[in-house]
């Protein structure tokens, strides 16, 4: 007797509940190898697909309606979860990289494209236009990829690099954007016969630009305006108003002929930046959905290619991904960034290497398939390989070239509270750590609270012991394992503390 399977919504909800899970536990496993995550959902979502387990997916209509609204998610907690404090002193720097930057590496990269394809590889022939397209494609960062593979590897960079990475990685899909469009644009009229309308395509660049600004900063406004005043009968659905803002955002930016990417990216920093009600709990429900978003991304992505159709492009991809890496991201980024003669020559270096490229560059390479352009499959191809190659080349050695070129610094003092689930407002200074009770502690101080050295302005606010917590008083006696969760406005009284106490390895919130 054989089991026979019909393909229902049932079927299709257990297939998706089984590639959340195998994804999760292969993020689990790669992150203890340096894996990047978001390279093992592409992988799993290969495996699942024709040449794996023979999943057949191959409608990109889906894939594309799935990808803008994810990258939308995606841009908008970024957005969110960028301060102005920490991007204001390299705003300049972000702005020229997200700009001139993307625009530099996808001419330099064309016209290597263009040369190499004409020349050196036979059997690939694209046009000068065709090879500026893939350019444009894949020449911006993903900020998916960096905003997961620094935030979750935990590197501490100096020199304000990190913000400036996270910055240009949020922005530069706009202009990467607009570039594929344009260049689509551009073969679709030469294919027609049509004539090319240079200040047209000119004049709409910048008025995407200008409205997505403008539209990205009234409608974040106006967004936290409406977070404030509407009253909701349940506290949750304040993170579903969240969505819902972020939705219109780059629904309303479209219809108005702007860059719905960089009006999102704005508005999340907008409303990041500012008060309104429930903003913790909004922001950590809108955190889960934005991985929600990013499996959902990859996997897709990696069941719409066949990896049997790579291999005939592997030469040819690597070729490109090497000048990628290796030459064009490089001297885009030196010549951007030639006016801020200050940055160091080995900060300029690591924001070359950190150009990775992850779902946008795919996502970007779905348009010229759903527009009918000559060799599309082919750049979609060559666009998918090379993310790859930048996942595993790039994206698994980003803490070793910061070590390599003395950029990272001691984390001590930012690891997060394990025992203790405590979030202050950004507008409230203060410092906070966890302190386990010991038996030396308990031997050289006594076994009631009011007995530890504490500093002045610091306090003991919690306890928890076992599985229980409690606020404790002076005479409360501690027990061996006891936690403490210590506050304070003065980082340095938690050092002394530390100190009073005997404790040599210890770790600081930040707020």
């Amino acid at each position: 007797m054989f089991l026979i399977i019909t393909f229902t919504i049932e079927f299709f909800l257990l297939f998706l509940s089984v590639l959340f899970f195998i994804s999760l536990l292969a993020s689990r496993a790669g992150s203890r190898f340096g894996i990047p995550v978001l390279l093992l959902f592409l992988g799993v979502g290969m495996l699942f697909g024709v040449d794996g387990l023979g999943f057949d997916f191959h409608d990109y209509k889906i894939a594309q309606a799935i990808g803008p609204l994810a990258l939308c998610i995606i841009l908008f907690s970024g957005g969110m979860s960028t301060k102005f404090h920490e991007i204001k002193p390299i705003a300049k720097q972000g702005g020229i990289l997200a700009t001139v930057g993307v625009l530099l590496t996808a001419l330099i990269t064309g016209l290597f494209i263009y040369y190499v394809a004409n020349h050196w590889i036979p059997g690939v022939q694209l046009t000068l236009l065709e090879s500026l397209l893939l350019a444009s494609v894949m020449s911006s960062t993903d900020s998916a990829s960096v905003f997961s593979i620094l935030r979750n590897k935990g590197v501490a960079l100096k020199h304000r690099l990190r913000p400036l990475l996270e910055l240009e990685s949020g922005s530069n899909d706009p202009m990467a954007y607009m570039l594929t469009i344009i260049f689509i644009g551009m073969i679709s009229s030469s294919q027609t016969g049509a004539g090319i309308d240079i200040p047209h395509v000119i004049i709409d660049f910048f008025l995407q630009l200008i409205v997505g600004s403008v539209v990205g900063i009234l409608l974040g406004k106006g967004s936290i305006w409406v977070m404030n005043k509407i009253q909701l009968s349940n506290d949750s659905l304040y993170s579903l108003l969240l969505f819902a803002c972020c939705v219109f955002i780059f629904s309303v930016t479209y219809y108005l002929k702007g860059n719905g990417y960089l009006a999102v990216y704005i508005g999340g920093l907008i409303i990041g930046n500012a008060k309104f009600v429930h903003k913790r709990s909004s922001l950590k429900i809108f955190e889960g959905l934005t991985w929600f978003s990013q499996i959902i991304m990859f996997l897709t992505l990696g069941l719409l290619v066949n990896p049997s159709e790579l291999w005939p492009v592997a030469g040819v991809s690597i070729l490109i991904a090497a000048f990628l890496i290796l030459f064009g991201r490089p001297v885009s980024v030196f010549i951007s960034l030639l006016p801020f003669r200050r940055m160091a020559v080995r900060d300029k270096f690591y924001v070359s290497w950190v150009g990775l490229r992850g779902a946008v560059p795919i996502i970007f390479a779905i348009f010229p398939l759903a527009a009918g352009v000559n060799n599309a499959d082919l750049i979609f191809n060559i666009v998918f390989f090379i993310t790859l190659v930048s996942l595993l080349v790039q994206g698994t050695t980003v803490t070793q070239m910061a070590q390599w070129l003395g950029l990272t610094r001691n984390p001590k003092g930012e690891d997060a509270l394990k025992y203790f689930d405590v979030e202050f407002s950004d507008e409230i200074k203060s410092s906070m750590t966890e302190i386990t009770i010991t038996e030396n502690i308990l031997a050289n101080h006594g076994n009631r609270l009011m007995d530890l050295p504490l500093p002045d302005q610091t306090l003991a606010v919690m306890v928890k012991r076992d599985n229980s917590y409690f606020i404790p008083k002076g005479k409360t006696e501690l027990q061996k394992k006891d936690r403490l969760l210590i506050i304070t406005n003065d980082e340095g009284a938690l050092i002394e503390t530390y100190k009073n106490l005997g404790i040599s390895n210890y770790t600081l919130r930040r707020n």
